[in-house]
C-alpha cells in the first residue's frame, strides 16, 4: 500500500537567534529567510516550501517570541501567537550551545497553553547548533528539553553542517494531515519579491555594525521599474530603497565614513537581489532618520508594521 501524500504548514518558534531562519533556509536547500548573528533580525512570516515524494512542508519563519519592551515588540509577539493558531505542526527550536534560559521557559508556557487550547497542535522540541557543542554536553541539553516540557518528538539538528536536517524535515511531515499539494513543484517561497528584496537589504544592512541596530532598522522598497530603452537580451531594474533608523547617530553608522559602509551595503544587497531575480539591477538606497518609529502607531502602520 503507497503512503498516503501529506501536506501541510509547519512554525518554527524560539527565542531570538536560536537558528529558525538557518534551520529554514537548510530545510528547503535555498536562502529564503534572512539570517543574522544579531538577534531580532526576522520581522515578517517567511514561507519556505520543502516539497519531496511524500510531503509538501510549507514553513512559516516568525520573529523570536520575546518579553516586548516597545509597541513594535508587542505586535511581533502577537503575530507570532496569531501564526501558531494556524499552522498544522511547531518545531520549537532550542540551541544547545545555550543553556535553556528564562526566553525559553517563557516560550514553553506559552506552547503548554496552546497545547490545552480546542485544536490540540503537535509540539516537536529540535535542539538546534547541535555543531557547537560536544556529546557530553549534547546529552545534558537533550534532558533539559525533556525536563522543560511535554513535547511530541525531541530531535537534535545542524543546519549549518547539515546533520539530520532530513530527518527534521520527516519528522515535523509526518505530522501534516493527508492532502494534495498546495504549491506547484519548484514553488520555494510565497513571499512578495519586495518583502525579499527589503530582507535582502536589511541582512546587508546589519551585517557587522554594533548592536543597538538590529531593532532600529526598517527597510521598504519604494519602487521597482525595467529601465527604459535597455536591449531585451540585457534588461535593468531599477530598485529604489528606503532604510528607516530612529537616530541621526544610527543613520551615520549605516553610510560609514564618506558613504563607504553604504557602498558596500549596497554591493552586498545587490548580489543577492540579483540572484534572486535572475537579472541586473541597479540599486539606489536611502537612508532616512523616522524618530523613534517602533514606539509610534502612525510609523509602524507606514513601515508595514
Amino acid at each position: 500500500m503507497t503512503q498516503e501524500f501529506r501536506a501541510g504548514f509547519a512554525c518554527l518558534v524560539g527565542r531570538p537567534n536560536a537558528g529558525k531562519s538557518t534551520l529554514t533556509n537548510a530545510l528547503v536547500g535555498q536562502k529564503v529567510a534572512i539570517t543574522s548573528s544579531k538577534p531580532q533580525t526576522t520581522r515578517h512570516t517567511i514561507r519556505g516550501v520543502l516539497t519531496t515524494d511524500a510531503a509538501q512542508l510549507i514553513l512559516v519563519d516568525t520573529p523570536g517570541l520575546h518579553k516586548p519592551r516597545t509597541l513594535l515588540g508587542e505586535r511581533l509577539n502577537n503575530l507570532v501567537r496569531e501564526t501558531l493558531l494556524e499552522v498544522d505542526v511547531i518545531g520549537f527550536c532550542l540551541p544547545a550551545d545555550q543553556k535553556i534560559g528564562p526566553g525559553d521557559t517563557f516560550i514553553a508556557r506559552e506552547l503548554a497553553e496552546l497545547k490545552a487550547a480546542k485544536r490540540k497542535r503537535p509540539i516537536v522540541a529540535i535542539a538546534t547548533k547541535t555543531d557547537l557543542v560536544d556529546k557530553q554536553r549534547l546529552a545534558e541539553h537533550l534532558i533539559a528539553i525533556d525536563q522543560l516540557g511535554e513535547w511530541d518528538a525531541i530531535i537534535p539538528c545542524s543546519a549549518t553542517r547539515g546533520d539530520q536536517v532530513a530527518e527534521v524535515g520527516e519528522l515535523l511531515s509526518s505530522y501534516l494531515p493527508v492532502s494534495p499539494q498546495l504549491y506547484p513543484d519548484g514553488v520555494l517561497t510565497d513571499e512578495p519579491e519586495a518583502v525579499m528584496i527589503a530582507e535582502l537589504v536589511r541582512e546587508a544592512a546589519l551585517e557587522g555594525v554594533r548592536d543597538e541596530l538590529p531593532h532600529s532598522l526598517a527597510v521598504v522598497v519604494e519602487e521597482m521599474l525595467p529601465r527604459e530603452g535597455r536591449p531585451d537580451d540585457n534588461p535593468l531594474l531599477d530598485v529604489r530603497v528606503h532604510v528607516f533608523v530612529e537616530r541621526p547617530s544610527q543613520k551615520a553608522i549605516i553610510i560609514g565614513k564618506g558613504g563607504s559602509r553604504l557602498r558596500e551595503v549596497g554591493t552586498n544587497a545587490r548580489r543577492g537581489i540579483e540572484a534572486l531575480l535572475g537579472q541586473r539591477v541597479h540599486l539606489d538606497l536611502h537612508v532616512k532618520v523616522a524618530k523613534d518609529w517602533q514606539r509610534d502607531p502612525k510609523q509602524l502602520q507606514r513601515l508595514g508594521f
